[in-house]
């Protein structure tokens, strides 16, 4: 063959992956100019994704070290070997799998290797003292799509752990990527049993209450989450519900699901009746898992996990059914200001703190978010509080707080859409034009704009 023929051939043999490197260089660019300037600002370019399988290497090795180590209970020179071989494959979506066993490692020698492995497959040295966190941060920020048969290896290693989360971790309209470990296990007990003792965060079902006067314990600037329901008043005492989390209730003949994150500053109130045919009061609990420092709650009766900050089912029996929770308006007060607009308010009585006074807002969580949150959009401080709703429309707004209550305080109207921001008990709540409860509630910046990507933000 001649040089010139061979050259030829060459170009020939060759033409195909040169064309295909070029679309391939065409879409991560399309991916990365796809991203918010203040994303690559504060993490930088992301690296190059692949699509489709992995190779039956690849897989072999995701097996051995997700999957084997796992149920073995041992990460020895098989799971080494394959760490390897994972670091290798210039996928970054494997590093899903990576933060996944990262959180539940302890060991330093192998947080150190997990770490650098990540790093290698996201292009960035990683080592940090919370390498599980930044790690995430980056796949967060970035969107990092998942490997292949993600859950399977993922279900693998948070149910080895925790067997109570096997009817969790299953197929549903949730973005399992985001789901990561809280730190405590799972509140299991069936209703109206929340006086057992248990190893996790304790909902309280029918919690006993008592009369303003006789709420003696609560200081007047203590933090209530106030609720009315059809004429009926109660006082959630913050101090009880960073204890407790969840509370199911009945206020004003309806009965509520009342989750509190104390990790994004929220809490909310669902209507758990005049559901559906077919469909049974959902008994809500705590899972112990989080998606971007928002709990993830569920229903204890069918395991239906719940979008916590939008009230939907997302797996499970009640997914299937597509139930929708309606929000009920949580009013965050003192306690002074709320027993003087509802004198005849009841409170959850004191013992339900369990002998606790937990603070966590002024003390764990004043320095930001202590789990992955990934990119937070920069229009308004991480932790800074706002009044949520959506509108008639179905736009989400945002409303903050500190200026909206000098406006209020003023004088001045606040409207957006249908809605109309009001002063109720020394806090904020939404109401239409008819003065009609919009289900509105109070939470930290950052949980606000990453359940609602798309919020409008009420500028004054």
């Amino acid at each position: 063959m001649t040089s010139a023929l061979r050259s030829r051939s060459r170009v020939l043999l060759f033409a195909p992956l040169v064309a295909l490197a070029l679309l391939w260089s065409d879409a991560v660019r399309a991916e990365t100019a796809a991203l918010p300037d203040y994303v690559i600002e504060q993490f930088g370019t992301p690296p190059d994704i692949p699509d489709g399988p992995l190779s039956e290497a690849v897989e072999a090795a995701v097996e051995v070290a997700f999957i084997d180590s796992m149920a073995q209970s041992n990460w020895g020179p098989d799971q080494t070997a394959a760490l390897g071989t994972i670091a290798g494959s210039n996928d970054p979506r494997l590093v899903w799998l990576i933060s996944d066993l990262m959180r539940f490692v302890s060991d330093r020698g192998l947080q150190v290797a997990l770490t650098d492995a990540a790093g290698t497959l996201l292009g960035k040295p990683l080592r940090n003292e919370n390498p599980w966190g930044v790690v995430t941060d980056h796949l967060i920020a970035w969107d990092i799509p998942a490997p292949p048969d993600y859950l399977t290896a993922k279900r693998a290693i948070f149910t080895s752990l925790v067997p109570g989360w096997d009817q969790i971790f299953v197929e549903g309209d949730i973005d399992w990527r985001h789901v990561s470990w809280g730190g405590v296990l799972i509140d299991d007990r069936p209703y109206d049993t929340t006086d057992d003792v248990c190893n996790c965060i304790p909902a309280a079902d029918n919690p006993e209450v008592t009369s303003a006067a006789d709420a003696t314990w609560l200081d007047d600037d203590d933090v209530v989450f106030g609720i009315g329901v059809n004429g009926e008043y109660r006082a959630y005492p913050r101090q009880i519900m960073e204890v407790r989390e969840m509370v199911n209730d009945t206020l004003g003949g309806r009965d509520l699901g009342i989750p509190y994150c104390t990790l994004c500053g929220a809490a909310q109130a669902y209507f758990t009746d005049e559901l559906p045919d077919g469909i049974e009061r959902p008994v809500l609990r705590t899972s112990g898992l989080l998606i971007r420092s928002n709990k993830v709650m569920y229903d204890v009766n069918t395991f239906s996990v719940f979008d916590t900050f939008l009230g939907h089912a997302v797996t499970g029996p009640l997914a299937e059914k597509s139930l929708q929770l309606e929000q009920a308006t949580v009013i965050t007060t003192d306690w002074a200001t709320w027993k003087e607009a509802h004198p005849e308010t009841t409170v959850l009585a004191e013992e339900l703190a369990l002998g606790r006074d937990f603070d966590f807002r002024n003390t764990r969580d004043a320095d930001g978010p202590i789990f992955p949150v990934g990119d937070v959009d920069p229009r308004l401080p991480v932790h800074e509080d706002v009044i949520g709703v959506i509108t008639a429309s179905g736009q989400p707004v945002a409303f903050q707080r500190s200026t909206a209550m000098v406006a209020l305080n003023n004088g001045e109207a606040i409207t957006y859409e249908n809605v109309r921001l009001e002063l109720d008990a020394g806090g904020i709540k939404a109401v239409d034009a008819d003065g009609a409860d919009l289900g509105s509630h109070q939470a930290f910046w950052f949980a606000w704009s990453q359940f609602h990507p798309d919020t409008e933000l009420w500028s004054g």
